[in-house]
């Protein structure tokens, strides 16, 4: 049974910092991207960044550029989430997900697996 475990989230203040951890087991997903999207209260599910299987390649919303950074460890089958500068408007709740064939990155719909999401409120 493949399963993916958010963990890291918080309360933080504006302009603080905070690292999500996705830890995946029941399969390996080296070979595949994952990524991470959010969810505010009354909003769809929005992209937040990808990274594909070695790693290699990053990518991210518009909103999160220069301060967030995705990486992985393939090693610990385990990708990372490192968000710096937070703001107010970043409050969601934060979900890894993996592919299980090569989609497109920033499309939800486009990923197999999902976590069960980690909160993370950043107060003004």
């Amino acid at each position: 049974q493949v399963q993916l475990v958010e963990s890291g989230g918080g309360l933080v203040q504006t302009g603080g910092s905070l690292k999500l951890s996705c830890a995946a087991s029941g399969r390996t997903f080296s070979n595949y991207p994952m990524g991470w999207f959010r969810q505010a209260p009354g909003k769809e599910r929005q992209f937040v960044a990808a990274i594909s299987g070695t790693g290699g390649n990053t990518y991210y919303a518009d909103s999160v550029k220069g301060r967030f950074t995705i990486s992985r460890d393939n090693a610990k089958n385990t990708v990372y989430l490192q968000m710096n500068s937070l703001k107010p408007e970043d409050t969601a709740v934060y979900y890894c997900a993996a592919q299980s064939h090569y989609g497109r990155l920033s499309v939800a719909l486009d990923y197999d697996y999902w976590g069960q999401g980690t909160q993370v409120t950043v107060s003004s």
